[in-house]
């Protein structure tokens, strides 16, 4: 979905005008009018307040354009609501919000055995297909691939 399309689906299901919407983001009804008739669209700290004020990803409002997957366990993130955010209230795209939650991580490389854990039993609720140790193995393999375990060097 374009971003004109995007923030105007988004005025509308908050019930409100041009005008509402310009006020809660301290701009002009014209550029709300601009953006939604893909004329321009919001610079990068516009979009950053779009998307605190609104409870809505920027990947969201940028029409999802690339997949998000979470950096400590590699979930995908396909709802805003599976994401994090910041200590400020910002989305933070890089992690889930059970990796990281009020701004502090959950996991490091002391209790990579703990997240390894929970990611075999929930991969195993959602594909009882799978055995556990192949679902091990893709996991060990692969979550350390991952920036945020890259970064803590977890072999």
């Amino acid at each position: 979905m374009k971003m004109n399309k995007m923030l105007k689906d988004l005025r509308v299901s908050q019930n409100l005008t041009q005008e509402d919407m310009a006020q809660k983001l301290m701009i002009t009804r014209q550029a709300v009018s601009s953006w939604e008739n893909g004329e321009t669209e919001p610079n990068i700290e516009t979009l950053k307040l779009i998307s605190k004020t609104f409870n809505v990803s920027i990947n969201t409002l940028l029409g999802s354009p690339r997949a998000l997957i979470c950096q400590v366990c590699g979930i995908p993130l396909k709802e805003d609501a599976d994401i994090s955010k910041d200590e400020s209230g910002h989305f933070n795209e890089d992690f889930c919000k059970w990796c990281f939650t009020e701004g502090t991580h959950q996991y490091d490389e002391d209790n990579f055995d703990e997240l390894m854990d929970e990611c075999v039993k929930n991969m195993l609720q959602m594909n009882p297909e799978y055995q556990e140790e192949q679902v091990r193995m893709m996991l060990q393999e692969n979550l350390p691939k991952l920036n945020y375990w890259q970064q803590k060097r977890v072999p």
